[in-house]
């Protein structure tokens, strides 16, 4: 599941609102953070990689020789 801006902001600004808090103020509280958990997605998803150790099983369609075995080397990946 890819992270989401306006899921993170809508659950960190319904977390902080206060309860008597007016439907105009939640809404702006929950578009700033929006904003801010947005730039923080980007940041995280621009600079963070995966590294994965080599050995790990795997399986894949195809013929019986080809459905079993192993990864040879470290993995990269990216976070999204």
């Amino acid at each position: 599941m890819a992270m989401s801006g306006a899921v993170l902001g809508a659950a960190i600004g319904n977390a902080i609102c206060d309860t008597n808090a007016s439907p105009e103020m939640k809404a702006q509280i929950i578009a700033i953070w929006t904003d801010i958990a947005t730039e923080i997605i980007s940041h995280i998803t621009s600079m963070g990689s995966v590294t994965v150790v080599a050995g790990i099983p795997v399986t894949t369609a195809g013929t019986a020789l080809a459905q079993t075995g192993a990864t040879t080397g470290p993995g990269t990946g990216t976070i999204s």
